[in-house]
């Protein structure tokens, strides 16, 4: 106890924070400005007549055209944010903002989303308005020159979880020793300059594989080692250019650049926010009003309370894959949230058919007809996806007169460059099953072994 008190009263420079805030705030402005050009807020959550929710959050879900009004307060949240203006309030509606267009429709879901919000949620938490922000400046009494070590500690920590998290799920044996799922994708970028062409040789997708694991697993180490940081940020931004090239992530890849320019010292960050100064032509960096934010109390105490059990949730839930039976890749029971990124290469096929339960006709139904290409794709391979779906085809059906519309599917699904097998038990009526935590006993078993965490 007497070590964490030590720790919880010691300090570092309000720049790094501020300079995270800062760049943090920038990306995701910039992120939602190019998801909108892309015109993926229409195509996404204002075409599709149905949307796939996320267990627990059915009340989430797109609000027409008012989606774009959602998408311009996050961005308006995300600038003031960025600058420090109103920063409480600016965090809170960014975080729920946010979050809610990630909840919205989990047929878009990206690892890199889910770290968006958990980040979010944890700078509610946290005074990065104490140096070079617009509160700071109005307000000297929110001004700081220094502040508690570990409000910045717990963004390293946040970092480190996905990095090592994803290390730890790459040492698996379709990874490791069959180079999968990178000997299915390296190949589509045979026109790359210089190494396109290595790309469909079998050492390079074994090269690709180990380098990855080796990466992920070490990266964070070689950040918070002074010695080897500068390496280890060449190292991250080689790395995250090269996935961003080859594979198509989004901002993630800057996203993770820019987050390890925390583990540089804080001369590092005030340079960088007095160069920001400068080319602005804004006033100087001045010393602050104040030296260090002394943090106590009741609210302080509930604060640290609350990130504890955070973080605590953090470094578990991930896990909860074994309370599952079976292969996880195959089940996906536990697999999102959990910082498995691009670890399978999954694809399926389904045939839906639905029954009157009195005249036991029965016909089959074109998916075409309910979802978008995008979400066939998603949910021909997810069970909860196609569970879900199901309920959707037993409630139209109803309204068109079907009786009682018994639900059943013929899906087969291929991972990792195995052949595709059957995926359901196609006695099963799905209308009749209810999504929940437990193991779905619908799925049919793999049929193979992928060892590995």
């Amino acid at each position: 106890m007497n070590r964490i008190k030590k720790y919880l009263n010691t300090y570092s420079d309000a720049s790094t924070l501020a300079f995270f805030r800062l760049a943090f705030g920038f990306m995701m402005l910039f992120s939602l400005i190019r998801f909108s050009a892309y015109g993926w807020i229409e195509k996404f959550y204002i075409l599709p007549q149905y949307h796939f929710t996320y267990y627990g959050f059915d009340w989430v879900k797109p609000v027409g055209n008012y989606t774009y009004l959602l998408f311009l307060i996050c961005g308006i949240a995300s600038l003031f944010f960025a600058v420090g203006y109103k920063y409480k309030t600016s965090a809170v509606v960014f975080f729920l903002s946010f979050t809610y267009i990630e909840l919205m429709d989990k047929t878009t879901y990206l690892n890199h989303y889910y770290f968006i919000s958990v980040v979010a949620f944890v700078m509610i938490f946290l005074p990065a308005n104490a140096y070079f922000s617009f509160d700071a400046c109005q307000n000297p009494k929110k001004s700081f020159q220094k502040v508690p070590s570990w409000t910045i500690d717990i963004l390293k920590l946040l970092l480190g979880i996905v990095y090592f998290y994803a290390g730890l799920a790459k040492l698996n044996s379709d990874w490791l020793f069959k180079a999968m799922p990178l000997k299915i994708w390296l190949p589509n970028n045979l026109n790359f300059p210089v190494i396109g062409p290595l790309l469909n040789e079998n050492w390079v997708h074994f090269a690709f594989s180990w380098t990855g694991a080796i990466y992920d697993l070490l990266i964070v180490f070689l950040l918070l080692y002074k010695r080897t940081r500068i390496f280890a940020f060449i190292l991250v931004v080689i790395f995250h250019l090269l996935t961003k090239i080859l594979f198509p992530i989004g901002v993630f890849p800057y996203v993770m650049i820019v987050s390890s320019l925390l583990f540089f010292e804080s001369s590092f960050h005030r340079k960088c926010l007095q160069a920001i100064a400068d080319f602005f032509k804004i006033c100087s960096i001045l010393p602050a009003a104040n030296e260090k934010l002394v943090m106590k109390g009741t609210a302080y105490r509930l604060k640290i309370g609350i990130l504890t059990v955070f973080v605590c949730f953090q470094l578990l839930f991930p896990f909860r894959y074994w309370c599952y039976p079976g292969e996880l890749f195959w089940t996906e029971e536990g697999f999102r949230f959990s910082w498995r990124v691009m670890l399978m290469e999954k694809a399926g096929f389904t045939q839906f058919t639905v029954t009157d339960a009195i005249t036991r006709k029965s016909f089959h139904v074109n998916n075409s007809h309910f979802l978008t290409a995008f979400q066939e794709k998603q949910m021909a391979f997810q069970p909860d996806f196609i569970l879900q779906y199901a309920h959707i085809l037993h409630d139209f059906y109803k309204k068109q007169g079907v009786n009682d519309p018994e639900v059943r599917v013929e899906s087969y699904v291929a991972l990792n460059g195995r052949l595709s097998k059957l995926y359901i038990d196609k006695t099963i009526d799905l209308a009749k099953e209810n999504e929940s935590f437990q193991h779905k006993t619908w799925l049919l078993p793999f049929q193979d072994d992928i060892k590995g965490f």
